[in-house]
């Protein structure tokens, strides 16, 4: 019932504002209670506002209002959790991300390491296998090396027993130097 006394009060307040010319609020009463279509028409106005007031409208309003403000409560505190979610979860993905980072750098570092033993292993093997090439090299080089020398023996055998034949042939009196340098040729062949 205060609220409907308070409301009331308001009301009459606001009639008398188009007459404020006349003396005020005080004035715009007067005015009021002599002119009869508007004593009328305020006095509707009051039994209206008393009627609604007892039927509960003002209680619906207001409960209407109260509704509204909790639930713009509610939403006030719904947004508070939802922003304190979103900066768990921000935190959340930055010590993600921080680890995805760390981890990244262990990778490139081990990859680095592997890349070295590879590059390591690759030295080595090149220097097995220029070792093993120059064994090759100084084997075949041995190998030609001795059959230079048993040519160059050969052609030298050779030599000897054509000269040896020659110079048998210019002389018959020596028989023995030929079936030597006969023997000679039977031997290296």
């Amino acid at each position: 019932m205060k609220k409907t006394a308070s409301f009331l009060i308001a009301a009459l307040a606001a009639a008398p504002l188009a007459h404020a010319s006349e003396g005020g609020f005080v004035g715009g009463l007067a005015y009021a209670a002599k002119d009869p279509v508007t004593f009328v028409a305020f006095l509707c106005m009051v039994t209206f506002l008393l009627i609604a007031a007892r039927m509960g409208a003002f209680k619906a309003v207001l409960g209407g209002l109260d509704n509204r403000a909790a639930a713009i409560r509610a939403e006030l505190e719904q947004a508070a959790n939802l922003r304190e979610q979103a900066a768990e979860a921000l935190a959340l993905a930055e010590r993600r991300a921080q680890d995805a980072d760390k981890e990244a750098e262990a990778i490139i570092e081990q990859a680095k390491r592997d890349a070295k033993e590879m590059l390591e292993e690759a030295r080595r093997d090149l220097a097995e296998k220029i070792s093993r090439r120059e064994a090759q090299a100084a084997a075949r080089i041995s190998r030609a090396e001795t059959e230079a020398a048993s040519e160059v023996r050969r052609a030298a055998a050779d030599a000897a027993t054509a000269a040896a034949r020659r110079i048998l042939a210019e002389e018959k009196s020596v028989d023995q130097f030929e079936a030597a340098a006969r023997e000679i040729e039977r031997a290296l062949s």
